[in-house]
This record gives C-alpha cells, structure tokens and sequence, in this order.
C-alpha cells in the first residue's frame, strides 16, 4: 500500500509539473521510480518514457483545445530528433547503471539553472533552420538516452530558435516531447525486464490527471514562480543523485 501511495504522490506532482510548465515534470520521474519505488536506473528510464508519453499527449490535447500548439512547427522540429531519440534509447540499456545515474544528475542540475535563468524577452525575427535541426537533435538524443521528455530544453529552444511565443512554446513542447519519447520506447521494446506495471499503472494515471490540473494552476499562479519553486526541488534532487553515485 505504502508503494501505491508513493506512485500516486510522486506521478500527481509530475503531471502538474508537466501539465503547468510543458516540461520539467518527467526529470523527477526517473529518481522518483529510484529511489522511491525501487526501480533500476535502466528500467526507471524505460517506464519513465511511457509515463512522459501518456501524461504528455494528456497535455498536449489540453493545449490544442486553446490552440496553443504549432503543429507544423513542432513536426519539423520533432522530427529531427526522431532518430537521435531511436539510437540513444538503443545504447542505454547498455551503460553502466552509475553512469546513467550521474548523467541524469548532471541534466537535472542543468534544467535546474536553465528555469532559475529569465527567458528572453524577445524571439528571433528570423529562423534558422541548422540550429533548428540541431538542438531538436540533441533534444532527441537526451531523451532517448535519459528517459526524459526534455520539455524543460525544449520550451526555451522553440521560443529562442523558431521565434514562438512562450505560450505557445508550452503547447507545442508536448507534441516535441511526446514524438521523442515513442521514438525512444521503440528502441527499447522488448528489454522491458525489471517494470513493475502495478506501479507504472498507478503512476501513470496520477500523473495523467495531475497534467489538467496543472494546466489550471498555471492560470492562477505566474509561471516565473512555478518556475523557481520547481527548479529548486529540481536541484536539490540532483544533488542527492550525485553524492549518492560519489558515495
């Protein structure tokens, strides 16, 4: 019962991360399957993925409804993480499970500081395609390797590379996310050993409904201090992951 009620917990908290913020919310998903529910690092980066996936096309039809997503926008820039996401989700089965701990500390830490930073003021008048294509790359290869949907990448990345407003940034990050993120689950299928679905299940499922009230918080609290409050759980956490890997 104990680990039901964690599940439920640690996925509500994700969901209104990801729900509210676009992003953020599945880089505590990964050291809540660790270190609270038991699970490997390789196995908590798989089940993450399915969590991302189905709390993010939640979210996603959340923001299309208000016609906040860009469709052809965030296609193009999904797609060019579509492979990165494939390979890196094929390789991280095969690294040491202390590596893959201290690269996801190393990530959190990073996502942590790049929320704390103010977004910039103004978009780019124009778009470059390259850079575009790159850093929905990168994006890709994060994902598929660290179980993470890497919202909290692509928010700022769609508002300072493709010119979107940052509303709109939010929509269309979870179109960005939820691409990646069945792009990596399909490198993996069949390595699935170690998931505990009577967890993921439950997870999932809070994590879901987590996602519509975090789109309704973020009516009523500014995203700067959502923001700010996340990022220093976020910090903290990858401080704990750190030392723990040192130690």
């Amino acid at each position: 019962m104990t680990v039901l009620v964690l599940a439920l917990l640690a996925g509500a908290v994700i969901g209104l991360a990801l729900g509210a913020l676009g992003g953020g919310g599945s880089v505590l998903a990964v050291p809540a399957l660790i270190y609270l529910l038991g699970f490997t690092p390789a196995a908590a980066t798989t089940a993450s993925l399915i969590i991302v996936t189905a709390t993010s096309l939640t979210a996603l039809y959340a923001h299309t409804r208000d016609g906040h997503v860009a469709w052809k926008t965030g296609a193009l820039f999904a797609a060019a993480g579509i492979v990165p996401a494939f390979l890196a989700g094929a390789v991280a089965g095969r690294l040491p499970q202390a590596v893959l701990t201290a690269a996801f500390a190393v990530i959190a830490a990073l996502a942590a500081l790049r929320m704390l930073r103010p977004s910039a003021a103004e978009p780019p008048h124009r778009i470059r395609p390259g850079k575009a294509a790159g850093t929905g790359a990168g994006l890709g290869a994060v994902t598929g390797l660290l179980g993470v949907g890497g919202g909290f990448l692509a928010v700022p990345a769609l508002v300072s590379v493709l010119g979107l407003r940052m509303r709109q940034a939010v929509g269309t990050s979870l179109l960005v996310i939820t691409v990646n993120s069945l792009a990596a689950l399909a490198a993996r299928t069949g390595t699935g050993t170690g998931l505990h679905w009577e967890v993921i299940g439950p997870f999932t499922g809070a994590a879901i409904l987590g996602a519509w009230d975090g789109k309704r918080l973020a009516t009523k609290i500014s995203g700067t201090t959502l923001q700010k409050i996340f990022a220093g759980v976020l910090l903290a956490v990858a401080v704990f992951m750190l030392v723990d890997v040192i130690v």
